[in-house]
């Protein structure tokens, strides 16, 4: 059993979120936490000097309010967001927060994906723990 498993939650696939906390709440041993966590891309500098500067605060706070939503009020669930690459700083989130487990959800893999690579098999290399890829049934 996990003492602590990590979730990261991607905006475009929220769907999959409950699918994994319930595999997370199976596999967490008693007394362990459960931590939703979103990566935001850095916005680019160029594309910076448009946008309102309290716009990534505010995507922040939005995407913090979603991550709550998803926790339902679970006492042993919390919530994270961290800026930069999602397959990196997953892994690295995970090395600083002493996660035992990353419950990550991933499509099967398309010929794109082994050329570019998928957010889920970027984190199953650089992960400093194990790492539990769900696929939803309806790919």
């Amino acid at each position: 059993m996990y003492k602590h498993i990590l979730i990261p939650v991607a905006l475009d696939h929220e769907g999959i979120v409950s699918s994994k906390i319930a595999v997370a709440r199976r596999l967490l041993a008693e007394g362990g936490k459960i931590t939703l966590l979103t990566v935001l891309e850095e916005i680019p500098g160029f594309v910076a000097e448009f946008v309102d500067s309290g716009s990534e605060n505010h995507l922040t706070s939005r995407i913090k309010e979603k991550l709550e939503a998803a926790a339902d009020g679970a006492k042993d669930v919390s919530t994270q967001t961290v800026s930069g690459k999602p397959g990196v700083q997953i892994a690295e989130f995970a090395r600083q927060n002493q996660i035992d487990l990353i419950v990550v959800g991933s499509h099967k893999p398309g010929v794109k994906d082994y050329f570019l690579g998928s957010t889920a098999s970027r984190v199953s290399r650089r992960a400093p723990c194990a790492v539990f890829i769900l696929r939803p049934d309806d790919d």
